[in-house]
């Protein structure tokens, strides 16, 4: 995907299986703007049951970020590494079928 990589020492905060250990100067940026499948706003604050459930998945939309935002890379459950793990790559038709399920489907809020 187009974009800037986080850093190392972001991944590493977040990842590592040790608990943290203190306060770092390491910043994390946002490399997406989050959207729920009619368009509105999900803030990076939010948790995950507030990403609505489609046809029994939760679903989010990914745009080009609206403006550059940072924050504290350190963990907020020092004891709870997080994890991301890409299965594999939707094929074009199931794009088009989860797509068809969002507002943006009809040109409506069209993400960037």
């Amino acid at each position: 995907m187009p974009g800037t990589a986080p850093s190392a020492e972001s991944v590493r905060l977040a990842t590592d299986p040790e608990p943290a250990q203190g306060r770092t100067q390491a910043a994390a940026t946002g490399a997406f703007e989050l959207l729920a499948p009619d368009g509105e706003r999900i803030w990076n604050e939010g948790l995950p049951d507030g990403i609505p459930v489609v046809e029994g998945r939760r679903l989010l939309v990914l745009d080009e970020p609206a403006y550059q935002r940072s924050w504290n890379a350190d963990r907020f459950f020092p004891h709870l590494p997080g994890t991301a793990e890409l299965s594999r790559v939707l094929t074009a038709d199931e794009t088009r079928t989860w797509f068809a399920r969002t507002s943006f489907a009809g040109g409506i809020n069209q993400p960037s």
